[in-house]
């Protein structure tokens, strides 16, 4: 019998999404609310958490079902150093290109003309997260192009026989701050037009978005933020279980344990372990994946996991990396904060800019008052192997 590829995708989409269900649906409510009254959805969708958990896949998840409801999608990835609006403007004319709906002269011109506008706004921000020097507020004319761009956008959408529009941008964090002022402006201007402007936008960044766009607009706290948490036990098994019955294989009960164990309800390393016991079973049709199966793939994954490890390392300051091996030193999950401190020599507020700092890149994350845990399940274990005392 032929053996059978791995159904698990570390590292890339997932190809059956498991779970999230209070979030998709909530997603799904406000493309209703589009779909039905043809106005916009709301205010900015914010999905929010450390690398790993399934924002991306949760946004292209929402672009399927959207797609499949009559809207046109543009969809864009920020990237630290680039600017944004280029890419939202191209994007957006070329779903409409692609959707058939810039069939007229007219509104491709003024598509057009706004693409060209992004290009010469020539928006200028400091690496703080702060307009540049002499901007006390966003530029006018870019908050106005931008609206005339969604606005003409999901009008014309829906003005032949769409949805709408929806726009999705990933790692939002990574956005200029200015280009993000921006942007939530526009939006405030459009929801004045609600009835207007058939629109949704969602987002996805890391924990530090929220009070970035706080930040950036005083009014930016009415965005609609979803916190993205690692699965449940439940739904971690329906991850390793689904893919694998779906290719009439299963999980012998140890096997299915310990990679839950491993995991730690984190997606990408279910998938990471998963991926693993399958290459090194090499199943058929009808096979069961045995805890020896995990266990010869541990090696792989032990290798992926270190890396991921010190990449983050890596990118730590000197100080970040004494916080974290001082979090590393305790002997559970959860870590008090005042540990830290203590371990560092230092008062728990003189802690705080590395606890931030480490927090906004997605390293660790808060885990009730006063304490913290690091993103990566296995990361506490690494640091005592290589830089332990």
């Amino acid at each position: 019998m032929t053996t059978l590829r791995s159904p698990f995708t570390p590292g890339d989409l997932p190809r059956v999404l498991v779970g999230r269900v209070p979030e998709r649906t909530r997603l799904r409510d406000l493309l209703a609310r589009v779909t039905a009254y043809g106005e916009l959805a709301g205010p900015p969708v914010v999905l929010h958490a450390p690398r790993g958990l399934g924002k991306t896949s949760l946004l292209r998840d929402t672009e399927d079902r959207a797609r499949e409801l009559g809207f046109v999608t543009a969809w864009v990835a920020c990237a630290k150093g680039s600017t944004m609006f280029p890419e939202l403007a191209s994007s957006v004319r070329r779903a409409l290109i692609d959707a058939e709906v810039l069939d007229d002269r007219s509104t491709r011109r003024v598509l057009d003309s706004i693409a060209v506008e992004f290009g010469l706004f020539g928006i200028s921000f400091s690496s703080e997260f702060g307009l540049a020097a002499g901007e006390s507020a966003p530029p006018a004319a870019a908050i106005s192009g931008l609206e005339r761009l969604l606005h003409q956008a999901a009008h014309s959408v829906r003005e032949r026989g769409g949805a709408g529009l929806l726009v999705l941008i990933d790692e939002l964090h990574a956005a200029p701050y200015a280009e993000l002022a921006i942007l939530l402006n526009a939006l405030q201007n459009l929801a004045g037009r609600r009835a207007e402007n058939p629109l949704a936008l969602m987002t996805a960044g890391l924990p530090s978005t929220p009070e970035m766009i706080m930040r950036a607009a005083t009014f930016g706290e009415r965005s609609e933020f979803i916190s993205i948490e690692r699965f449940d036990d439940d739904d971690s098994r329906r991850v390793l279980q689904e893919p694998a019955t779906g290719l009439e294989v299963s999980w012998h009960p140890d096997a299915l344990a310990a990679a839950l164990a491993v995991a730690d309800g984190n997606p990408y390393l279910l998938q990471l372990a998963g991926d693993a016991t399958w290459q090194a079973a090499a199943p058929v049709a009808g096979d069961v994946l045995e805890l020896a199966d995990l266990q010869a793939g541990e090696d792989r994954m032990r290798g992926q996991m270190a890396a991921m490890c010190r990449a983050r390392w890596d990118s730590a300051s000197e100080l970040e990396q004494s916080f974290l091996a001082a979090m590393a030193d305790y002997a559970q999950e959860i870590v008090p904060r005042e540990h830290i401190a203590h371990t560092m020599g230092r008062d728990t507020r003189s802690i705080s800019v590395p606890r931030a700092r480490l927090i906004d890149r997605g390293v660790i994350e808060a885990a009730g008052r006063g304490r913290l845990r690091f993103t990566l399940p296995g990361m506490a274990a690494w640091v005592r192997d290589h830089h332990g005392g």
